[in-house]
C-alpha cells in the first residue's frame, strides 16, 4: 500500500492542519469559484447556464484493493469517476469537493500520495478543489467526491431522450479495464503464494492502465461542440456496456439492436481475454469501469461522425419497448443480458 518508512502520524497535524497541508498546492481555474477551501462552506458564483452536481463513494475492499492500487492512481481515478458523470450530461465540470475517512494505519505521507493524484486530475481537467472533510475510520479508506459542473440548458443531455432509429454510439474502446482487473487479481494470487515473485505487467500495460488510471472523456464533449452535435441521450460506461444500454432503453421506453462485430476493442484487450479463455465479447459487454460515453445520436448527424476514430456506431434503437437484442457475427439475434456491476449483490466486490 505505502512503503515510505519515514512516516508522520496524522495526529501531529490535527484535522484542520491536515486539510491545509494536503490542499495548499491546488490552484483555482474558474471565476465561478468565489471562495474555496478555508471557511465553513465554499462559495460559487454561477451566473450563466445550469449547475450540475454528482457524487460517488469509493470504499476500500469494495471499489478498490490497495494491494495493487497505488494511492496516487486511486486519487486520480476517484476524480475521474465523478468527472465522467458530468461529461455524460454533456456538461463541463468546474469544481469538486473531496472527503476521506482513514484508519490509523495511514500516515501523512500516504495521504500526500492520494492527494497528489487528486491534484494531478484537477490540473489536467482544469477543475477547482473547493472543500471537503476528513474523518477517522475503523475499516480502512473511504473516499467521497462531489463534482459540480455547468452547461447551457438546451445542451444538457439526459438518459431519457432516445428516439427510435437513433444510432447507438460509443466512444473509445471497451473491456480494457475489466481485463486489467483480471490480470491484477491473478498476479495478486501469485504474489500470495510467492512474495518474491515480481509481476511483469508489460504485456498488459494498456489494460492495467485502463483499470488503475482511467480518463474521463472531456475530448468527446469538446468534439460535440466542434461538430455541433447534441446527443439525444447519453450515459457513461461505468457498470458495463449492456447495463448502460438497458438504462437508456428503460428511461426512454425504447428497444435496441447491438451488433457484436461492431463492438470496439483494443487488440490487447482481445488477446488478454483469449489468454484467460474468455470470449472477448463478454468483457466488452459486461466489463465495467471503462468510463467511455454511450450515446444516442440522430441519424441526420451520422455523416458528422462517420469514420471518426473516437466514435463507433454499434447499433440502433427501435420502437420495441425495452427489448434489446445482440446481433452476433453469424447474424443471429439473441436477447442482450445485463451482467455488469451491481451494488448490494451477495459477495459484491470490484
Amino acid at each position: 500500500m505505502f512503503e515510505n518508512k519515514n512516516t508522520t502520524p496524522l495526529s501531529e497535524l490535527g484535522e484542520f492542519g491536515l486539510i491545509d497541508h494536503l490542499t495548499k498546492t491546488f490552484p483555482v481555474f474558474h471565476p465561478s469559484t468565489y471562495k474555496g477551501i478555508g471557511d465553513d462552506a465554499a462559495v460559487m458564483n454561477f451566473t450563466d447556464g445550469q449547475t450540475l452536481v454528482t457524487t460517488d463513494l469509493l470504499i476500500e475492499g469494495i471499489h478498490f484493493d490497495l494491494s495493487y492500487m497505488p494511492l496516487k492512481h486511486l486519487g486520480y481515478k476517484s476524480v475521474m469517476v465523478n468527472l465522467s458523470d458530468i461529461y455524460a450530461m454533456n456538461a463541463h465540470p468546474t469544481q469538486i469537493t473531496t472527503s476521506i475517512a482513514v484508519s490509523n494505519r495511514f500516515p501523512l505521507e500516504a495521504l500526500e500520495e492520494l492527494y497528489s493524484g487528486i491534484d494531478l486530475a484537477c490540473k489536467n481537467y482544469k477543475v477547482d478543489l473547493v472543500g471537503g472533510d476528513t474523518s477517522s475510520s475503523k475499516t480502512g479508506l473511504i473516499i467521497s467526491i462531489t463534482a459540480m459542473g455547468q452547461a447551457q440548458k438546451e445542451k444538457i443531455t439526459y438518459r431519457y431522450g432516445v428516439k427510435p432509429n437513433d444510432l447507438l454510439v460509443v466512444s473509445g474502446d471497451l473491456g480494457g479495464a475489466f481485463m486489467g482487473l483480471q490480470v491484477l487479481e491473478r498476479e495478486k494470487e501469485v504474489f500470495k503464494v510467492n512474495p518474491n515473485n515480481q509481476p511483469d505487467l508489460a504485456l498488459y500495460s494498456y489494460c492495467v492502465e485502463r483499470q488503475l488510471k482511467p480518463e474521463a472523456r472531456k475530448d468527446i464533449i469538446e468534439l460535440f461542440e466542434e461538430l455541433e452535435i447534441i446527443p439525444n441521450a447519453m450515459i457513461d460506461v461505468s457498470d458495463g456496456l449492456s447495463s448502460e444500454i438497458f438504462h437508456l432503453c428503460k428511461d426512454s421506453q425504447v428497444g435496441c439492436h447491438v451488433y457484436e462485430e461492431k463492438l470496439p476493442a483494443d487488440p490487447q484487450t482481445s488477446s488478454t481475454a483469449e489468454e484467460f479463455k474468455m470470449n472477448s465479447s463478454t468483457a466488452l459487454l459486461n466489463g465495467g469501469e471503462d468510463y467511455e460515453l454511450l450515446m444516442a445520436i440522430k441519424t441526420e448527424d451520422y455523416e458528422k461522425i462517420k469514420g471518426h476514430p473516437l466514435l463507433t456506431t454499434i447499433g440502433h434503437f427501435t420502437e420495441q419497448k425495452e427489448v434489446c437484442n445482440l446481433i452476433t457475427g453469424l447474424g443471429q439475434s439473441i436477447p442482450l443480458e445485463a451482467q455488469g456491476w451491481k451494488n448490494f449483490k451477495s459477495g459484491a466486490s470490484t
